[in-house]
């Protein structure tokens, strides 16, 4: 990852299939790696988008009995009222930073790239006018669904929230299905369409 100082390896990448005019970068949840979702990303390729999929790099989890995984950060506990690893929340959105900045080097401006994440990676920066899906399975054993609920609603009170698509897909875990890349597919269409020369 460019600006990496978390030992990670470098990111899975599903290039643009013509020249890239934008991109997504989607970060993976707890204990995965970016190449499951660069191949979810593959089969919805959008041709003018470049997809970045990074690494998070390994370390103790103490919600998992300090067991060593791939994570963004430490989580201490699921419940609203939990602790967080502010250090290494700062330390995440630093690196996913530095990617950004190097998309915009590569010619990408930074109102053509896209942020997003699974679960543990769910974007952490707001901007008033921002648009914002938020995809949640109401059989989520991990996350509970009142969890994405109450989430979206306090999202609604940071942005406008005629922006904001709060999503459930019925009988879903914790993990991604068909529908759910599909509605991921058009909200990236959506905001990020061709540029007319393309």
């Amino acid at each position: 990852m460019c600006g990496n100082n978390m030992s990670a390896p470098l990111p899975a990448i599903v290039p643009a299939a013509r020249k890239a005019t934008a991109a997504v970068i989607f970060l993976h949840g707890l204990g995965d790696t970016g190449h499951g979702w660069a191949e979810a990303f593959a089969g919805i390729r959008i041709p003018h988008v470049k997809y970045i999929c990074p690494h998070a790099p390994t370390m103790p989890v103490s919600l998992n009995m300090r067991m060593s995984m791939p994570s963004w950060f430490d989580i201490y506990g699921l419940s609203p009222d939990a602790n967080e690893d502010e250090s290494g929340i700062k330390r995440a959105s630093e690196n996913l930073k530095a990617l950004i900045d190097q998309e915009v080097k590569n010619g990408i401006p930074s109102h053509r790239i896209m942020l997003g994440g699974f679960s543990q990676a769910s974007a952490n920066s707001v901007n008033k006018d921002m648009h914002v899906l938020q995809c949640h399975g109401d059989a989520d054993p991990l996350v509970p669904f009142i969890f994405g609920s109450q989430t979206a609603e306090r999202v609604k009170s940071l942005i406008n929230p005629a922006n904001i698509t709060f999503k459930t897909y019925r009988g879903l875990p914790h993990s991604a299905c068909p529908e759910e890349m599909v509605d991921i597919k058009r909200f990236i269409e959506k905001q990020l369409p061709p540029i007319r020369d393309e």
